[in-house]
């Protein structure tokens, strides 16, 4: 038997097949994803402002907790300096520690206090 030989020349072409753009559908992706873009950017925005408010409250929260606490201190602090300035603990320190003693009647010296006169309630301006 004889090799059987066949061959066919097949002219085939590698050129790369070239779609055309379609431009309605371009413009029609491009518009959807402009859309889409917009929508997450003021999702974002929207969720940056309600955490924003959030985040505000808390510190508005924790600034009022602190002038309370502040408050709190200073009527603390104000009953302090009025029972360190009570005339009796003045006396009892100054008899005591200090070793004072009270003036007798002839001793004492009353200093009245001097009001200043009211200023002439007009003026008189001379005129040429």
């Amino acid at each position: 038997m004889e090799p059987f030989e066949y061959a066919i020349k097949k002219d085939v072409r590698n050129n790369p097949i070239v779609r055309e753009v379609d431009e309605e559908k371009q413009r029609e992706l491009w518009k959807s994803v402009g859309i889409a873009g917009f929508l997450v950017a003021v999702l974002l925005f929207s969720a940056w402002q309600h955490f924003e408010l959030l985040r505000h409250g808390y510190q508005v929260e924790e600034l009022q907790r602190q002038r309370a606490a502040e408050e709190e201190t200073a009527r603390r602090l104000r009953l302090e300096i009025e029972t360190l300035k009570s005339p009796k603990r003045v006396e009892a320190l100054a008899t005591g520690q200090l070793h004072l003693v009270a003036p007798s009647r002839d001793e004492a010296i009353v200093i009245e206090r001097v009001v200043p006169a009211d200023p002439p309630a007009s003026s008189v301006v001379a005129r040429r």
